[in-house]
């Protein structure tokens, strides 16, 4: 599952979507400065956009809360739940990561980079909860499959609205991307040249 993911998004960029749906983006904690990242990992604080009313706001939130064990709950599956009584979220990310087996040779799991192709960043629809926050899973679509058995709710940055005010139904929003919606790219081990 998602433990691991990237940001190189500006945080004019991010509010650029929410500027032309006439909802702009608010920052009651001051506008962050979020510099690119390539690993953002659970406990880290990150950016998150939750809805205040009608109104979006970032804010910086870590990432897991504590389940009842004392485990971090960092992904939260959508299978069969409804979220409509929750607080729901939008993660932004230009790169989520899996990990398989470690390739011959090689003492560390492998690492895959997913992105979106298409679109240089997108959403990762999550919740929150004790003031932190969790990805949202569902079954893997073709592209995440052959890598692992469940990958994290990832929408394209024009749905983020759609998700935080459930103005389409959550089954259309919390499923798999179609085939060739994601490309993959090994991290490590490096490819040799």
């Amino acid at each position: 599952m998602c433990n691991n993911y990237r940001l190189h998004v500006p945080v004019n960029v991010i509010g650029d979507v929410f500027r032309q749906a006439d909802r702009p983006l608010h920052f009651p904690d001051g506008q962050p400065n979020l510099p690119a990242t390539d690993e953002i990992r659970i406990g880290d604080r990150a950016a998150v956009i939750t809805l205040e009313g009608e109104t979006p706001q970032l804010t910086m939130t870590p990432w897991a809360w504590k389940g009842p064990g004392g485990r971090p709950v960092f992904n939260f599956r959508s299978d069969g739940r409804r979220f409509d009584g929750s607080t729901r979220c939008l993660i932004p990310a230009d790169g989520f990561y899996e990990f398989t087996e470690a390739q011959p040779g090689e003492k560390r799991k492998t690492k895959w980079l997913f992105t979106m192709n298409g679109a240089p960043w997108f959403w990762i629809a999550g919740v929150v909860r004790d003031g932190a926050f969790a990805m949202l899973t569902t079954e893997p679509g073709p592209d995440v499959a052959p890598y692992h058995d469940r990958q994290v709710v990832v929408l394209a940055p024009e749905e983020g609205m759609a998700w935080l005010d459930l103005s389409r139904p959550e089954g259309e929003m919390l499923k798999a991307l179609p085939a060739g919606a994601l490309s993959v790219d090994r991290v490590w081990p490096p490819a040799q040249s």
